[in-house]
């Protein structure tokens, strides 16, 4: 190529920058140390991002790291999807080719999205977790990658970035964690205008304390001095100097074309339009030069060699001598890697672009198109039909543009750039009315859609419809995260179908809407889904059909669970066989299985779920694997057979995580986290719960995961944790969508912080807006262990001045709930053993009989904290009774041995106060018939002084500040002082939860006896 031929007009000195430099070669510094980098280089055109980033380069390289550079490419407005990515992989492909092989083994399908070198792009799967999976890959391919080498990656131009390159940059760096990386992305400052797409993610990333960003300014009289030395090889005058500066305004690229203006002989001057000044050397170049100049400022930020030779309609000779001509001229340059030309600086592209006339533009676009049409070998096959479409479109030739655009359209998709799909999507439909109705009749939905279900038609033979691009609009907007643009074109369609009706897709859209609805928090979607039941009432069963029902039927058994919804599922079931939708048919028995548990056939249910488990997994279809994988380890979990939940789960999370289907496998950690809290196995839940809220990419597994989180805060004694943690699963669950498995727990939750810090009234409250809302069917579950923590609650409030008021009703509302609620299983069983005694222990009526049972009936069920909680209750009241200690003891030493195990250290605080005041010893090496514990003061271990104990006594009793004052005889300011440094010593965050904790350590009240009391009759709940 013609590499070797310009004239310098640029410094061969680095002027300026080196602070800037310094930044990013401390960064490269800090990549070698296995801590990945993240840099964003910004300023004005011509400013100097270029020479900064080539000079950081040649640093990197010295240093030995692998550099691939990759630029956004401006083709139209919808760009190319993931075009810096692509080159930038493609240049590591070609110089790591085994070690990215190594990196990408096992995914190569999937990551062919990006860089088609890997593979053929297969055409699914496509969900609204297609993106967040193409991207994990991405990023954990990087990692591996630049494991054991230091890798450098630059992303040019963001400001014309697509959005799926801007989507997939701002995860990668929010979620590289390990490896030797560097990724430097530059953008034109100038061009972000408020408006601007790329805009609202440097305000992302901006937030993000692992990115540093860099801001170039212009450079100053001096710098322009320095640079036009360099240019020059001489010290310029300082007149010159002066000149330059002032119609430069220190910008370094217009330094160097106003010399290079001087320099080639251009004696217009130095105009006052910028523009002019970017043309004036233009427009001395040959007649043919500036011809080709012209055509190459329409074919895209670069123009490969065998596409401009078609395109010029010159001889290979006269084509050599005018590019010589233009890469002499300092206009041209050889691409990077040797195959095509492109301008030395955007801003001159631009400016020939603009200076075409607006038939000159549609011609040579149109050149651009036959030229690619005749030999579709010119390009890259991944770039064709992009450019294609674009270069059609912008001929002014709707005919021709439409089919290219759809096609285009296509290809987004498959690569998952559905933003991009979008975009072409409304590009074909601005074209519609445009092209003539034959050339529209020849198109085929089979050839161009995928989402849309066919409707009474052949989608093969029947003409494309305008309502087919909206609902394949429909769901790129989806998938591509933008759901409000998606809830507007169902509006528009729904429009549409008012003049001309068509029920089964006017209720495919209602589903749609309903999704989206629900989504975006603007309600639960069910007014939209009773919309679409109606309009396939007493039609013949269609896929559309099926799905109206298949969805009614989940949301449903979500929010309104009841035996309807087992009649909606079997139909749909039925409905799918009938049309051959077995993906649709898969789903519904799903909801089957989930429905017949709930109403008591568990065998049924889960055998109905293995089966479309082990049949999806065959076929491929691992999202719908995936589903019964969730919904049958919530179901053995709610059937007490947390074991095998867990195995299930382990099963289920492998099979997603290969697949990266990130937000199911966020429900199934989720889960297992449920399970591995009921085994006592909460390091592990920890773990599994923590891992939700990481790979979750919707709100309701996040909130899951914080929830789980909250529940295990909250068993180990954690409360402020707790309430971060409860505050989190609150915000993600909303309260636009109130699905009673995610509204009970949180009910839950609040009961059990509020016991935690001592409110008794709040207890009773968020204890009756529980009961309020109702347990509906198949969610005993959930019920249970919150009538259990509101139950404990008022039996460890009991003797508190605040608690008295308001006890028997609360404790008869309590009863009411106990008896109404299920106990389909043991485990269920075993918790209304122990609400019942709870309620007695609440009234002082409980008796070792009553916690006999509740040991008895947990013992079998794997659930050691349970079993622990049940034998410390059990324990207390055969002290409280008297006679043999000996069992007593044991019970206490298995219950701590637990309580130690699984880290819960208010359990454990609990049974050391009550072995402590009945001197028992905890371990069975401390005990010892002839040397009895020593009986210690419980207020004395917690560090309390002689006066702090009294301030302590008035809290727990509920005085103020200043009846604390008045009654020992101090200041108001004293005894707040006390206050606080009781609160400090107890860890506790405030009054109500000191009251709460020197209540339940029983601090001031009376010693465990050591004389029988007498047996209570045994009552029942």
């Amino acid at each position: 190529m013609l590499g070797g031929v310009e004239t310098r007009s640029v410094s061969p000195v680095f002027v300026g920058r080196a602070d800037e430099l310094a930044v990013l070669t401390d960064a490269l510094t800090r990549a070698e140390g296995q801590e990945p980098q993240a840099m964003l280089i910004g300023g004005e055109a011509g400013v100097g991002k270029t020479r900064l980033t080539e000079e950081f380069l040649c640093e990197a390289d010295r240093r030995g790291a692998v550099v691939a550079v990759g630029g956004c490419v401006e083709i139209g407005a919808e760009g190319l999807p993931f075009a810096p990515f692509s080159t930038a992989l493609r240049t590591l492909h070609r110089l790591l080719p085994e070690e990215l092989a190594a990196a990408a083994a096992g995914q190569e399908d999937e990551l062919a999205r990006i860089l088609p070198e890997l593979g053929d792009t297969p055409r699914g799967p496509h969900d609204e977790e297609s993106t967040a999976r193409l991207f994990e890959l991405t990023a954990r391919m990087l990692e591996r990658l630049a494991a054991d080498r230091t890798v450098v990656l630059v992303l040019e131009d963001l400001h014309w970035s697509d959005t799926s390159t801007r989507h997939l940059l701002s995860y990668l760096f929010r979620s590289l964690a390990g490896g030797r990386l560097v990724v430097v992305a530059t953008y034109r400052a100038d061009d972000v205008h408020r408006r601007h797409p790329l805009r609202p993610l440097l305000a992302e990333l901006d937030r993000l304390r692992t990115v540093r960003r860099i801001e170039l300014s212009r450079f100053s009289r001096a710098e322009v001095r320095r640079q036009l030395a360099g240019i020059l090889a001489a010290q310029p005058d300082e007149d010159f100097v002066d000149s330059v500066f002032d119609r430069s305004d220190g910008n370094a690229f217009f330094v160097e074309e106003l010399v290079a203006s001087r320099e080639s002989g251009c004696r217009t001057g130095l105009t006052e339009s910028l523009r002019d000044l970017l043309l004036v050397r233009v427009e001395v170049l040959p007649d043919e030069t500036q011809g080709l100049v012209r055509i190459v400022a329409e074919g895209g930020s670069a123009v490969e060699y065998p596409l401009l030779r078609a395109v010029a309609g010159l001889s290979e000779d006269e084509l050599i001598e005018a590019l010589r001509a233009a890469v002499g001229a300092n206009i041209l340059l050889a691409t990077p890697d040797g195959d095509g030309y492109r301008f030395r600086h955007s801003l001159v592209r631009e400016a020939v672009s603009d200076d075409l006339l607006p038939g000159e533009r549609a011609r040579v676009n149109r050149r651009y198109a036959e030229a690619l049409e005749t030999d579709p070998s010119l390009i890259r096959a991944e770039e064709r039909v992009i450019r294609l479409a674009s270069y059609w479109y912008h001929a002014n030739d709707p005919a021709k543009a439409l089919p290219a655009v759809l096609v285009a359209s296509v290809a987004a998709r498959r690569r998952h750039a559905y933003s991009e799909q979008l975009r072409l999507l409304e590009r074909a439909m601005d074209l519609w009315d445009s092209v003539p109705q034959e050339v529209r009749e020849a198109l085929r939905p089979a050839d161009y859609t995928d989402v849309y279900p066919p409707c009474g038609c052949d989608p093969a033979s029947t003409p494309l419809q305008r309502l087919d691009l909206l609902a394949e609009a429909t769901v790129a907007a989806r998938y591509g995260g933008e759901r409000e643009r998606a809830l507007k074109i169902t509006k528009t369609a729904l429009r549409l179908l008012e003049e001309d009706r068509d029920p089964l897709r006017s209720a495919w859209f209602w589903t749609e809407r309903s999704r989206l609805v629900a989504g975006l928090g603007r309600g639960d979607g069910w007014e939209e889904i009773a919309k679409a039941q109606d309009l396939v009432r007493g039609l013949p069963p269609s896929r559309v059909h099926a799905e109206v029902l298949v969805w009614a039927a989940g949301w449903g058994m979500l929010h309104k669970p009841g035996p309807d919804n087992l009649a909606a599922a079997e139909r749909a079931v039925e409905y799918a066989r009938m049309v051959g939708a077995e993906d649709t048919e898969l789903n519904a028995r799903i909801t089957v299985g989930c429905l017949l548990t709930d109403s008591g056939d568990g065998p049924g249910g889960l055998a109905e779920m293995h089966a479309v488990r082990e049949r999806a997994t065959e076929l491929g279809l691992t999202m719908l694997a995936g589903r019964a994988h969730i919904n049958l380890t919530s179901q053995l979990e709610s059937m007490g057979r947390s074991r095998e939940a867990v195995e299930l789960a382990e099963q289920g999370a492998e099979l997603v995580r290969k697949s990266r289907l990130l937000d199911t496998e966020a429900w199934v950690c989720g889960n297992m986290a449920e399970s591995l809290y009921s085994l006592g196995r909460w390091d592990e839940a920890v773990e599994a719960a923590r891992r939700t809220v990481l790979v979750g990419q919707s709100a309701a597994p996040r909130g899951s995961g914080s929830a789980r989180l909250a529940y295990l805060a909250l068993a180990r004694g954690e409360l402020a944790e707790a309430a971060q943690q409860f505050a989190a699963a609150r915000a993600h669950f909303g309260t636009h969508d109130a699905q009673p498995q995610h509204r009970i727990p949180l009910y839950r939750l609040a009961i059990g912080l509020a016991a935690g810090e001592g409110r008794i009234t709040d207890v009773r409250a968020e204890t009756a807006a529980a009961i309020a809302y109702g347990f509906p069917l198949g969610q005993h579950r959930y019920a249970w262990p919150l009538l259990l923590a509101s139950a404990s609650a008022e039996a460890d409030a009991r003797g508190l001045p605040a608690a008295g008021a308001g006890r028997d009703a609360a404790l008869d509302v309590l009863r009411t709930a106990a008896r109404r609620l299920a106990t389909p299983v043991p485990v269920w069983g075993a918790h209304a053993e122990y609400v019942r005694a709870e309620l007695l222990r609440a009234e002082a009526r409980d008796t070792v009989a009553d916690w006999a049972a509740v040991e008895e009936a947990i013992r079998p069920l794997e659930r050691p904290y349970l079993l622990a909680r049940a034998r410390h209750r059990l324990a207390e009241a055969m002290l409280a009774a008297g006679g043999d200690r000996e069992p007593a003891a044991v019970l206490l030493r298995e219950a701590y041995a637990t309580a130690d195990r699984i880290g819960s250290r208010r359990l454990r605080e609990d049974l050391a106060l009550l072995a402590q005041r009945a001197r028992l010893p905890l371990t069975a090496a401390d005990a010892s018939p002839a040397t009895p514990a020593p009986r210690t003061d419980p207020a004395e271990a917690l560090g309390l002084t002689s006066r702090e104990r009294d301030v302590l006594r008035l809290v727990a009793a509920g005085s103020t500040n200043r009846k604390i004052a008045e009654e020992l005889f101090i200041s108001p300011k004293t005894a707040s002082v006390h206050v606080s440094n009781i609160l400090a010593k107890l860890g506790v965050a405030g009054r109500g939860e000191a009251a709460a904790l020197a209540h339940r350590l029983r601090l001031f009240g009376p010693p465990v006896p050591v004389s029988p009391r007498p047996e209570a009759a045994r009552r029942g709940v």
